[in-house]
């Protein structure tokens, strides 16, 4: 049974589905700033029941990519395209990032699924250039205000401002957005049953600030006294457990705190706070108990988005859409190492994940919860970029509980989505050509554990750099030069081999140099920057 499935799949991408009622529903759900191991699923502690119930029905993938920072990612995730491509990060010499604006040609997924039947929604975050309705969606939810979980005050609806209700005591942005997700959900039952859909669900959750509510705050209020250490460990023998990883578990960087220093931070915040993840039995019994404290909230943050999912799976089965619907979970980039406060301040005497409190995960948790990886959101080593993937179809995807080792990354959705559905990308906008997209379609590995065929990966944010051939990458933070690893061994980035294999650092220092020469060149086409000479500033091994 298994084999024919497979034979069906893989026939799908040479004949097109032959209506629409066959085509699958696609929902993706993405987190924000949740590490690789915070999932049950994936190792660790947290009450996931939700997710790991999809992924016990269907893949997780283990070497699956984003981009280390959250409009990177979004833009690689609805696009196609690395973001510097599309102009939504920057290259040297180049504007881009978060204010960047995409080329015309640069069409969101939705402009390829609306010609072709489907209904589009977008419930929650946003952080792509434009208006939501004009990306291609026809409903949207804007989460904008992202300082406060607990009003809706600054955020869109269909792209206008919403008037909060007078009384908000019983509002939560996780809530509410897994709310206007279902009902968008039964307005398509009630009146476009027809059409495919295609659902984007970005939560905000677990980014700072550290909102919770304070009962999901007390399932884990004493559950990390235990320490970082502690907890790393733990969650590398489940990982190790379950085949999730064949490494070693690096060792805490105590000299990486924060990528940003706001030492005036660290004064609003008060003794508590540490910015290095010193050894936990030299922290005092108020730094433990501050920093197990914004764990237990960042672990029910994760927990009430996992509980929210569950309210969403259950319209999609109560409108006879599940099993249909191919389903996607992922995170933005890894858990953050970010220390600051911003929008209304800290008070330090309020509830700790009360609004009136800002609080930030730090980078001693934030390095458990990217167990077993090096370094956090914003840095390309892999505590950075890795991110689950939980994909789950049970139309179409017969296997259940397995692992996928392929490398893959967000620039891969588009092409997978667009070859399930059965339609082609056009190859020219306004009578230019569209240049070609580097993402591969996954609908091989959702057949079979098999690798997904591709020259490289590639990742620059803020400095950081990295390239990936087959299984070895080289990485390097800002201003340092290129380190090199084999990755079938070593994803924690331990064992330096660049010092004994020069000349493979210089092969592959060259494709990343000709990758984001492109990219320049594309971007100097689109009239984003100006001419220059070899663009790499960066020290030399």
């Amino acid at each position: 049974m298994k084999a024919l499935f497979a034979l069906l799949l893989l026939g799908a991408l040479a004949c097109p589905f032959s209506s629409a009622a066959e085509k699958p529903n696609i929902v993706f759900i993405l987190a924000d700033d949740m590490g690789w191991s915070d999932l049950g699923c994936y190792g660790g502690e947290i009450q996931t029941p939700q997710l790991d119930s999809l992924a016990a029905g269907g893949l997780r993938f283990t070497q699956f990519y984003n981009t280390a920072r959250c409009w990177p990612t979004r833009a690689a995730l609805l696009t196609g395209y690395y973001a510097q491509q599309v102009q939504r990060d920057a290259l040297p010499e180049v504007g881009g990032g978060a204010q960047g604006r995409r080329p015309g040609w640069a069409r969101l997924l939705p402009d390829f699924l609306k010609p072709a039947g489907y209904r589009c929604y977008h419930s929650g975050k946003w952080h792509i250039d434009g208006d939501v309705l004009a990306g291609g969606f026809d409903r949207s939810l804007h989460v904008r205000n992202d300082g406060n979980y607990f009003t809706a005050k600054g955020n869109l609806l269909d792209d206008r401002p919403i008037t909060p209700a007078a009384d908000e005591s019983g509002y939560y942005v996780t809530v509410a957005t897994a709310q206007h997700a279902i009902d968008c959900l039964k307005d398509h039952a009630a009146h476009h049953s027809s059409q495919p859909f295609f659902h984007f669900i970005p939560f905000i959750a677990p980014h700072f600030p550290l909102h919770a509510l304070p009962g999901d705050i007390a399932k884990y209020r004493d559950r990390y006294l235990a320490g970082w250490e502690a907890m790393r460990e733990a969650r590398f023998q489940r990982q190790k457990k379950a085949g999730l990883t064949a490494t070693t578990l690096s060792p805490l960087e105590r000299e990486v705190g924060p990528p940003y220093a706001f030492p005036e931070a660290l004064q609003k915040l008060g003794p508590g706070e540490v910015n290095r993840p010193l050894p936990w039995d030299e922290l005092s019994e108020a730094q433990r108990r501050f920093q197990a404290t914004k764990m237990a909230i960042h672990a029910a943050m994760i927990d009430r988005m996992d509980h929210e999912i569950g309210r969403v799976i259950a319209q999609l089965k109560a409108m006879g859409a599940f099993d249909n619907t191919l389903i996607f979970f992922a995170s933005d980039n890894g858990a953050s190492a970010e220390i600051m406060v911003r929008h209304g301040g800290h008070d330090p005497q309020a509830a700790p994940g009360s609004s009136a409190t800002y609080l930030c995960l730090g980078p001693g948790f934030s390095s458990a919860c990217n167990t077993p990886h090096r370094r956090h959101k914003t840095w390309v080593h892999e505590g950075g970029i890795a991110t689950p993937l939980i994909v789950h179809w049970p139309k179409g995807i017969p296997a259940t509980n397995e692992l996928r080792h392929t490398p893959a990354h967000m620039i891969d959705i588009v092409p997978t989505v667009l070859a399930l559905a059965g339609i082609e990308k056009p190859a020219q906008w306004n009578g230019e050509p569209i240049p070609a997209a580097p993402g591969r379609s996954l609908v091989p590995a959702f057949v079979r554990d098999e690798t997904i065929a591709r020259d490289s990966l590639w990742w620059l944010h803020e400095g950081n750099r990295a390239l990936r051939v087959g299984d070895w990458k080289i990485v390097a933070a800002k201003g340092a030069p290129w380190a090199l690893y084999d990755l079938r061994t070593d994803r924690a980035e331990q064992q330096d081999l660049a010092e004994g294999m020069p000349e493979r650092v210089r092969e592959m220092d060259a494709v990343w140099q000709a990758q984001t020469d492109a990219f320049l060149d594309l971007a100097r086409r689109s009239g984003a920057a100006k001419p220059a000479g070899n663009i790499d500033a960066r020290p030399s091994r």
